[in-house]
């Protein structure tokens, strides 16, 4: 059974007392709380340690927000799987479409990545989407394929089994602009038929598969409401407990 998820994805921003703080007061949200779904808050390198530390790893996962394509070495300001997992951490975000587009990541570059993190026990969160004028151009379902299978279908139907999607339409990211309920349906639905014809029915059913894209409290219901949307990768409104907890709660 596939789970529900709603992950925050806190991009450059919190300094480490601000993000520690944050941390402890979604943690405190959460201790009373039944919710129908996994909680993850994707942090920057330097608050792992802490973040795995100020809260309860059974109910809250802490993910990176990105990972090196390398094991290890002569790579400054690099931070590897390994080093990664050796926080406590138990996801990394990968592909996200800033690193693709402002860094340069290719699927080569993303595939490596991936094996990594799977070595080094982590939960990749991969991320695809389409820009907007291959949304315009009708291109966005041959985008998203060929995103995943560049990246990931090489992995064994183990390994991919570990592997959780996010897909974000690039136009409704930081936009206000939110694919509606319908799009976000028609796209998940298409990726996970692409997974059912790679690696059957069984997988493809059990992968989770997260939207992002301007999800908010107003909408999160709505996009949740459909039977592929598995949950979201939420990114300005995970900055602060007020508006991240109704989009948990919308499960």
């Amino acid at each position: 059974m596939r789970k529900n998820i709603v992950a925050g994805n806190w991009k450059m921003n919190k300094n480490l007392q601000e993000g520690v703080e944050l941390a402890i007061e979604l943690n405190e949200a959460l201790k009373n709380k039944v919710v129908n779904c996994d909680v993850v808050i994707g942090t920057p390198f330097i608050h792992l340690a802490s973040a795995v530390n100020s809260v309860d790893t059974n109910r809250i996962g802490v993910a990176a927000q990105n990972c090196a394509d390398k094991e290890s070495g002569a790579y400054t300001g690099e931070v590897s799987a390994a080093m990664v997992a050796s926080t406590g951490a138990k996801y990394v975000i990968l592909g996200h479409s800033e690193r693709r587009a402002y860094y340069h990541e290719t699927p080569e570059i993303l595939k490596e990545k991936v094996k990594l993190a799977l070595a080094n026990g982590l939960t990749p969160i991969f991320c695809i989407g389409e820009v907007l004028d291959e949304r315009e151009s009708d291109k966005h379902f041959e985008v998203v394929k060929s995103q995943i299978e560049a990246s990931l279908f090489e992995l064994s139907p183990e390994d991919f089994a570990r592997i959780v999607l996010a897909y974000e339409p690039v136009w409704a990211i930081g936009t206000g602009k939110t694919a509606t309920a319908d799009q976000a349906q028609e796209m998940h639905a298409f990726i996970r038929q692409t997974l059912a014809e790679k690696y059957g029915d069984e997988i493809a059913d059990n992968t989770s598969i997260l939207y992002g894209g301007s999800a908010n409290a107003g909408n999160a219901k709505e996009l949740f409401s459909n039977p592929d949307v598995d949950g979201g990768l939420i990114g300005g409104a995970s900055l602060g407990v007020d508006k991240f907890m109704p989009i948990i709660e919308a499960f």
